[in-house]
């Protein structure tokens, strides 16, 4: 089974929309960054590294990608920008290609001690629970002994979706209800997993702004239970 067989039909089509979305997006803002200009420059490959961070491909893989454009500009004297959008898509699925792989066990992460704890932070909206389920079922595949920690207890139903993450990938997980201490789960979920002999505790937590004293406190807190 692959990572992507883990999801229902909707969920890929969902997830293919929006790579779509966001591909188009991409090209659309490279388009627009190098309008009028007859060769890559200086100004062009500023511009390009700009379009690209701000679409959240990354600075190292950002920066990757603007060396072998400037590798072939070298190498080719003059690269006018008629030829770039296949340039830069010829250089992301090389990247792509080198970062890829079908083998399971290339999937691995230090587990020095047991139990490895990962605490998933981020704001709100970016996967954090569909996260949380990814490495869950990547660790099993692996052979590791995995639970899973519901410490978003504020935003509603995100419980029941971590149950329902944790029942596709046949892993256990440690809740309360809703409106309780996020540390307190943590602290359960820590004391089940040393417990239970788990090779890895992953805890989902609920999305916040770093400028939110509260939350970021509250995030401190669950962080300190742990140690």
């Amino acid at each position: 089974m692959t990572l992507l067989g883990f999801f229902s039909k909707e969920k890929k089509e969902n997830l293919n929309k929006g790579l779509e979305k966001t591909k188009e997006s991409v090209f659309l803002k490279l388009s627009r960054a190098v309008v009028g200009k007859s060769k890559v420059d200086d100004e062009v490959l500023d511009n390009l590294e700009e379009v690209l961070v701000s679409s959240d491909v990354g600075v190292a893989t950002t920066v990757r990608i603007i060396e072998r454009i400037e590798e072939r500009v070298a190498r080719d004297k003059y690269l006018n920008t008629n030829e770039l959008n296949s340039i830069l898509k010829q250089e992301i699925a090389s990247l792509l290609e080198e970062n890829n792989s079908s083998e399971d066990s290339d999937f691995s992460s230090p587990l020095k001690n047991k139990p490895h704890v990962i605490m998933i932070v981020g704001v709100n909206g970016t996967g954090k629970t569909t996260t949380v389920a990814k490495l869950a079922y990547q660790y099993k595949i692996n052979g590791k002994k995995v639970l899973l920690g519901a410490a978003d207890t504020f935003r509603a139903a995100a419980i029941d979706q971590l149950q329902i993450w944790a029942d596709r990938a046949e892993v256990p997980i440690v809740k309360q209800q809703m409106k309780s201490d996020p540390a307190s789960v943590a602290f359960d979920t820590l004391k089940s997993a040393v417990a239970g002999n788990y090779d890895v505790a992953i805890i989902d937590t609920a999305g916040r702004l770093h400028n939110k004293i509260n939350l970021m406190n509250e995030l401190a807190k669950i962080r300190r239970v742990m140690d």
